[in-house]
């Protein structure tokens, strides 16, 4: 394999593992919780998902708060209403067909 095959091979998959993660993701999600309701705003995926909210204490994942089904696509004003404010921060778990695909902390308005 030449040098110039190899980079462009090199770079053919380094394309497609950016735009597969780019497909599981929270693109546009709210810095701050100030209210029982956490808006993620719109979410990706690639295939049926759930979004889980989980306290999220000293970065410590601890009790489910809330979740959501999500088609696969683009899902628009993803909202979780959690009955009441929640304390501590949240941490955002996305999970599509079982396998956790991203993350993403939200700190909660003090």
């Amino acid at each position: 394999m030449t040098i110039k095959t190899f980079a462009i091979a090199a770079a053919a998959t380094f394309a497609l593992a950016s735009s597969a993660a780019a497909a599981n993701s929270f693109p546009y999600a709210e810095a701050d919780i100030d209210s029982a309701t956490v808006e993620l705003g719109l979410v990706s995926t690639q295939g049926s998902a759930v979004v889980e909210l989980y306290d999220f204490n000293t970065g410590v994942q601890g009790a489910l708060l809330g979740t959501e089904d999500l088609n696969a696509g683009a899902n628009y004003d993803v909202r979780i209403n959690l009955g009441k404010k929640p304390i501590n921060d949240v941490l955002a778990v996305l999970t599509v067909d079982g396998q956790v695909v991203d993350t993403l902390e939200l700190d909660v308005a003090r």
